[in-house]
């Protein structure tokens, strides 16, 4: 399970910072802006952190299918990150069994309700909201709003064409609305000293 959430981490960094600079190629402009989100979402990996999990054969994590994008569960138990525990370990981050909730530097960041449930979810943000989210790494797209934390890729998703992102948009306009309040984020404790090399 550790090799598998140190991949998870690993490549969810990676994708926010390698090849930041290219963009995607042009989508045919006749394909259905749901069916090109919902593309989108599968293949950009966001049921790996706003879908709770189930145990699966051998323990592997699946997507529980009865809250998809519902976020990090409201109530559940979260880690907790203390510097020296995880230098003894050689890690830097820590993530909860549904991978929903994760536990660094930053302090302890919660998947969000992604579904458009109107008091927990996306549900009153605008298609302009989410884009300036996805853009800026701020909630909601304001300037003054909460940084958008680890391990979320922001970076890479800013990356994406306007058409992308309002394809998302759309798709995720779609999704069965669930009534879930992802906690707000835990500010950090400690500090993390890097190996010298």
């Amino acid at each position: 399970m550790q090799k598998i959430i140190v991949a998870l981490f690993t490549g969810s960094l990676l994708t926010a910072f390698i090849g930041c600079e290219q963009k995607p190629p042009a989508v045919e402009e006749k394909q259905n802006p749901v069916e090109r989100g919902k593309y989108l979402v599968i293949i950009g990996g966001c049921h790996d952190c706003h879908t709770p999990k189930v145990e699966g054969p051998g323990g592997m994590p699946l997507p529980d299918t009865t809250s998809l994008l519902s976020g990090h569960p409201e109530g559940m138990p979260f880690p907790t990150w203390m510097p020296t525990d995880l230098q003894q370990r050689n890690a830097i981050a820590l993530t909860n069994p549904m991978l929903t909730a994760w536990a660094g530097p930053w302090g302890v960041s919660f998947a969000i309700n992604l579904t458009p449930d109107t008091s927990t979810g996306l549900g009153e943000w605008t298609e302009q909201a989410f884009i300036q989210a996805m853009r800026t790494g701020k909630h909601q797209g304001q300037p003054n709003a909460r940084d958008i934390l680890p391990p979320m890729p922001w970076p890479s998703i800013a990356q994406m064409t306007d058409g992308d992102l309002k394809a998302m948009w759309a798709y995720l306009r779609t999704v069965p609305p669930i009534k879930n309040q992802a906690p707000l984020p835990e500010p950090p404790v400690g500090a993390l000293s890097m190996p010298a090399k």
